[in-house]
């Protein structure tokens, strides 16, 4: 079993402690992907068109010899739409083709093993640097991973204190880079008050939430969440493996409670 270090919100070392077997999982980008991609599923919501939208006109084919083609045209005359071309795909106020249907499913369903094996493999994953370093994270100063904080990272109020914390940690770079992602939007996106964009920074997993969960996105790009709610879709953002990942001490030791493949395999040997 492997240990890592505890360490103080102002970056000095606290203590040695041992891992959770989960840690020790097998690292399987093809499995986080599937289950990303069918955990995202959960979150669609199901739309569709009026069935009748774009066809309710009198529209009719004049039919050959009049040297136009043979496309249904609104009936009538003396009026602008008359003439024009209606009641299909392709024209101008016509029906759409192939529109979104309501009841097609898009819920997929994972299996509870693969599900189970995805998120043992994302949480191991945060203990591998270059995986880490892979994904785009800025982490030169840090020294050992996971990175394991002590409880009094969960008492944290401010913001201020919270940037203070993470840079006393080594992720004063990755910061910085997160802060420089930062871009406006426009159209659509802006008036929906999703002003802004920025770049997926830390993500701090705590055994307890109530006080520093409020600091959820004060920063950009750090996400607060407790140990009990993790999920494949916040250890890997687009599917892709893994996001630099804090652990308090106390969620730390929650993670024995997760019964790893490693353990399995013991057991089937063991019989």
């Amino acid at each position: 079993m492997t240990n890592t270090k505890v360490l103080q919100i102002d970056g000095t070392d606290l203590h040695n402690i041992d891992l959770p077997p989960v840690f020790e999982t097998v690292f399987r980008p093809d499995i986080i992907h599937k289950a990303y991609v069918n955990l995202l599923s959960h979150s669609f919501q199901k739309q569709g068109r009026y069935p009748m939208a774009g066809e309710m006109v009198s529209a009719e084919s004049r039919n050959t010899g009049l040297g136009i083609a043979r496309i249904a045209r609104a009936r009538g005359e003396g009026f602008a739409r008359a003439g024009q071309a209606a009641g299909v795909a392709g024209v101008r106020h016509g029906r759409a083709p192939h529109p979104p249907e309501s009841w097609k499913k898009l819920y997929k369903k994972i299996n509870k093993k693969e599900k189970w094996l995805a998120l043992c493999s994302a949480i191991a994953a945060t203990a591998k640097k270059d995986v880490i370093e892979r994904r785009g994270h800025k982490v030169d100063n840090v020294s050992s991973f996971p990175i394991v904080v002590s409880n009094d990272i969960e008492s944290i109020t401010k913001t201020k204190d919270l940037r203070k914390s993470l840079e006393a940690l080594g992720l004063a770079q990755e910061l910085i880079r997160a802060d420089s992602s930062r871009k406006s939007r426009s159209g659509t996106a802006r008036r929906r008050h999703r002003q802004s964009r920025s770049a997926i920074c830390v993500l701090i997993v705590v055994g307890n939430d109530e006080t520093i969960g409020r600091l959820s996105r004060s920063i950009p790009g750090i996400d607060i969440k407790q140990v009990k709610k993790l999920s494949v879709l916040d250890l890997s953002p687009g599917s892709k493996p893994v996001r630099l990942t804090i652990f308090s001490e106390s969620a730390l030791k929650q993670l024995n409670d997760i019964k790893a493949p490693l353990q399995q395999l013991e057991k089937i040997n063991n019989t």
